[in-house]
This record gives C-alpha cells, structure tokens and sequence, in this order.
C-alpha cells in the first residue's frame, strides 16, 4: 500500500482520529505528517505471531520465553518436562520467523520515515532508527495494545499536527470517522470511497443453517 501510494502521491497526511495500531502505525509512519486529536493514539509495531495454540504473541516475547527456557533447562534439566509442552507450540521455525518479523518492520519502518516524514532532516538516518527502534521494541511498550499519545509521539521527534487546530477540518474528519464506524458495524466490512463520493462496500452475508439432530427413538412396542 505505501509503495503504491507513493507513486500516485508525493505528499501524504495521514488523520489518525482516534486510533493506529500495529500495521496501520507502520502506515502512519510512512506518510509526511500524521494528525492526530487529544484523544488518538498510535501503538507498538512489535510484531505478533500465530503460534500452535491459535493465539497471536509477540515475537519478541516468543525469543525472550526461548531464552529463559535454555537457561532454566541448563540450570536445572529436571524442568524440561515442564517447558516442553510450552515449546511445542512454536514449530521449528518459529524462532527464526520471529528475527525474521522484527527486522522487516524495523526495517521498513527506518525506510519510510528517512524517505518521507524526516527528508528534510540532516540527522534523519539516525533520527529514523532511533523511531523505529522505539515503536518496535516491546521491553519499551511492555504491550502491543499500548496507546502512544500525540505529545509522545512529537517528542520522539514525528510530524505530528493536532486535529483541533482547524475546527471544520476536526468536523469532517470525526464525521467521516463515526460515519464509517456506524457503517463497518452492520453488514459491510470493507470500505474504499474518494474524494467524489464514488465508494466500493464489500458486504458481508450472514446464511442461517438449519441443523437437524439425530432421529428420535422409535417407542418400542410394549
């Protein structure tokens, strides 16, 4: 989305008006400034990995786990029983795939940001790295679900623009905003519209079935 946006676009601002998380905060940080209102937040962009158990956990969680089970199994090997099932749920490829995730959305991440929103910046590499390490690291975050505030995202060094500064433009904005939430809470589940009111909905089709229980028992006769 970011490397198609930006062959169309050569400035992009992105309104956060009330929340960003995970890749839609890789998003935000692609474009030239973000606006955000008192109450809009962005969040970490650790990220997270389907696991064997069907959850999601972040990677680095996942490596951290596999660390301190190394060394509680060297230290004691009597507790291997106890960590194997937990080890299990990872698969063989899990840890690398991890590394693997850190490094991509850091990476884009100090990309995006030396390429757009700190160009004009002399120390935009260091600056771009220093951002992107931040947003990534969930030692820093403690919590994927975490809510990063605008005040914290401009002292990290970001464009950051507050809604509240255009009144009309904070209205169109919210409008848009609750209209679209109002919208994605019945059937529809994807929206793409522009700027003339031409919009594409994917609809969502709830199908009802019937399931009928095993035959009952015929009486037997007496």
């Amino acid at each position: 989305m970011v490397r198609y946006l930006r062959t169309k676009f050569t400035d992009i601002r992105v309104f956060v008006p009330l929340a960003a998380m995970s890749a839609a905060t890789m998003w935000a940080l692609a474009g030239d400034e973000i606006v955000m209102g008192k109450h809009s937040q962005l969040g970490p962009i650790d990220p997270q990995m389907l696991t064997a158990d069907g959850q999601y956990h972040p990677a680095r969680v996942i490596l951290q786990q596999f660390d301190r089970a190394k060394q509680e199994i060297a230290a004691d090997p009597s507790l291997l029983g106890a960590w194997v099932p937990i080890l299990q749920a990872y698969g063989p490829s899990m840890l690398q795939e991890c590394e693997r995730a850190e490094m991509l959305a850091r990476g884009l991440v100090e990309q995006w940001l030396s390429a757009y929103m700190l160009r004009a910046d002399r120390r935009r590499i260091s600056k771009a790295k220093a951002i992107a390490k931040w947003f990534s690291e969930y030692g820093a975050n403690q919590s994927h679900a975490l809510g990063i505030g605008r005040d914290e995202a401009r002292g990290r060094g970001l464009r950051i623009a507050d809604l509240e500064a255009d009144p009309a433009l904070q209205d169109a904005i919210l409008s848009v905003h609750h209209a679209t939430i109002l919208t994605l809470a019945g059937p529809a589940a994807k929206i793409v519209e522009n700027h003339l009111g031409r919009a594409w909905v994917q609809m969502t089709q709830q199908i009802m079935v019937q399931v009928q229980g095993p035959p009952e028992a015929s009486p037997r006769p007496s």
